[in-house]
C-alpha cells in the first residue's frame, strides 16, 4: 500500500502601493510529494541445508520487509526492518534474528543456526499422485502413455490393462 501526500503552500498576493495604482505580486506555489510505503527485498544468501521441518534438501531464501518514507518518489529512510527465511523445499517461513539479518544485509559471511530461527508458518511438501505411479509405456514403440488410452496414440498398438 502506497500513501502519497501532496502538500501545497500558497503565498498570498501581497499588495503594494507603487505609483498611481495598486500592484499585486504573483502567487507562488510549492508542491511537496511524499509518502509512506512498505516493501520486501530478497537478500543475497546462498546456502543449502537439510530442512528441520520436512527433512528435505533445500536452501534458505532470506527476505527483509521494511517501511520507508519517500520524498518525490525517492526513498529517504527506512524503519521497521524485519527478516524472514523461507525454505525452498517445503515453503516453511521462519522469522530470522535481527542481528543475523543485519549482518546478511551488510554482506557479511554468516551461518544461520536453528536458534536464530522462529517458526511462523509450517509448510508442507507437495507431492502429486503421479510421483508414486509407475509410468505406462507402449509395448510396440516404448512411448510414455497416459492411463486413459486403450491404444498407443503414436503407433496404434493395443495397450496392456494393468
Amino acid at each position: 500500500m502506497i500513501l502519497y501526500t501532496c502538500i501545497r503552500f500558497f503565498r498570498t498576493g501581497i499588495q503594494t502601493s507603487e505609483g498611481l495604482g495598486m500592484r499585486q505580486r504573483g502567487r507562488r506555489n510549492m508542491i511537496f510529494i511524499g509518502g509512506i510505503s512498505s516493501a520486501v527485498k530478497q537478500l543475497n544468501y546462498l546456502k543449502t541445508v537439510i530442512c528441520s521441518r520436512c527433512g528435505g534438501y533445500g536452501r534458505y531464501q532470506v527476505f527483509m520487509t521494511y517501511t520507508y518514507f519517500s520524498f518525490f518518489f525517492i526513498p529517504v529512510f527506512k524503519w521497521n526492518r524485519q527478516f524472514y527465511v523461507k525454505m525452498s523445499c517445503c515453503g516453511s517461513v521462519f522469522e530470522l534474528d535481527r542481528e543475523v539479518g543485519m549482518k546478511i544485509l551488510r554482506g557479511e559471511s554468516v551461518d544461520i543456526r536453528e536458534e536464530d530461527l522462529t517458526l511462523i508458518k509450517a509448510g508442507g511438501r507437495s507431492f502429486e499422485l503421479s510421483d508414486f505411479e509407475e509410468e505406462r509405456t507402449c509395448p510396440g514403440c516404448g512411448a510414455s502413455v497416459s492411463e486413459d488410452y486403450s491404444y498407443c496414440p503414436y503407433c496404434g498398438e493395443p495397450l496392456d490393462r494393468r
